[in-house]
């Protein structure tokens, strides 16, 4: 890659996909579902594993370090929850490389000669010897090459104490079975990333392996792999809380609304039951009132009538002695 093309990775792996205003860049965005989850989190076998023995070519989707940036900007303002589908993805992938490992180690058995329990596990103990050379020699040579001397001195002292050890293991080993069966090379599957160790490896051959880019990288994916998990778990465990909380928030609310409710219909109850009783009690007035009314208007036509029958009767007795009193006249 050119500097000038490392330069452009650079600035899109910091700034993203708006950093020089390229609008056809922009059309996909990290979210779509052509683009690797597991390439935004950094976990993409696809990368960790390119130029090794199990090269696994381009990913099927889309990498892009622009995205990549788009992703963890957005990150800090949602939570997108990508760590699922780069769990799955790699879950897949570890899936398929133990079935490797169990193939192969199915496959030694069926070649190699059987040999006793006892004189497999010393066997063994010599291959985990040799791992722990390899692995410490790898960290001693990644230490030298990061500039600490002193350190990488002291693991190179361990390294001498193992490899006593593993003089005793194999010489155990050897006095347990014919010398013909031992000169036989026995081989064994890596855990990690499924590929061949010998037993009599060399601390070269050792370190290239356990220090070497595949080896190294299977660990990163592996770790990687736990990390998400660690991390889906915690994000369901929070989403989980989440959901209950505002369950009962609703719960809480619904209880309150109905509280709320009767009292409600409490209050309308009892302000209907007071607009009946004052309608009651102004009903009851209206109809004193009205009967006052009505006895009043019947003392004064019983008043009336009494009146004008005295009157009446008044008229007549006059009217009766004037008459009397003409015939008198007359008479006379």
């Amino acid at each position: 890659m050119s500097a000038q093309a490392q330069m452009r990775a650079l600035l899109d792996q910091l700034m993203g996909t708006a950093r020089d205003g390229d609008e056809t860049r922009q059309r996909v965005k990290f979210t779509d579902d052509r683009v690797c989850k597991s390439h935004l989190l950094d976990c993409c076998p696809h990368d960790i594993l390119a130029g090794t023995r199990m090269d696994l070519g381009e990913c099927t989707k889309i990498h892009d370090l622009a995205l990549r940036a788009d992703y963890e900007i957005a990150s800090k303002e949602r939570d997108l929850f990508f760590e699922l589908d780069a769990m799955d993805h790699l879950e897949s992938f570890i899936a398929e490389c133990d079935r490797r490992t169990e193939l192969a180690k199915k496959r030694l058995a069926e070649t190699q000669e059987e040999i006793s329990a006892e004189v497999s596990a010393k066997a063994e103990k010599v291959h985990e010897l040799n791992e722990d050379i390899g692995k410490l020699l790898a960290k001693a040579e990644q230490l030298g090459a990061e500039g600490n001397v002193d350190e990488s001195q002291k693991i190179l002292m361990e390294v001498e104490k193992v490899r006593a050890k593993k003089k005793e293991a194999e010489e155990e080993y050897r006095n347990s079975m014919p010398a013909s069966s031992f000169q036989q090379q026995k081989l064994r599957v890596c855990e990690v990333c499924s590929a061949y160790l010998g037993l009599h490896d060399n601390d070269r051959r050792l370190a290239d392996h356990f220090g070497g880019k595949l080896h190294l990288g299977f660990i990163q994916i592996r770790e990687k792999l736990d990390q998400l998990r660690k991390t889906v778990a915690e994000k369901q465990e929070k989403r989980n809380q989440d959901r209950l909380r505002r369950r009962e928030e609703r719960e809480r609310e619904e209880r309150m609304g109905r509280r709320s409710g009767s009292r409600n219909r409490d209050r309308r109850r009892s302000r209907s039951r007071d607009r009946r009783r004052r309608r009651s009690r102004s009903a009851s007035r209206e109809r004193r009132k009205s009967r006052s009314r009505s006895r009043e208007r019947h003392r004064r036509h019983r008043s009336r009538s009494r009146s004008h029958s005295r009157g009446h009767r008044r008229g007549s007795r006059d009217r009766s002695s004037k008459h009397k009193k003409e015939v008198w006249t007359i008479r006379k």
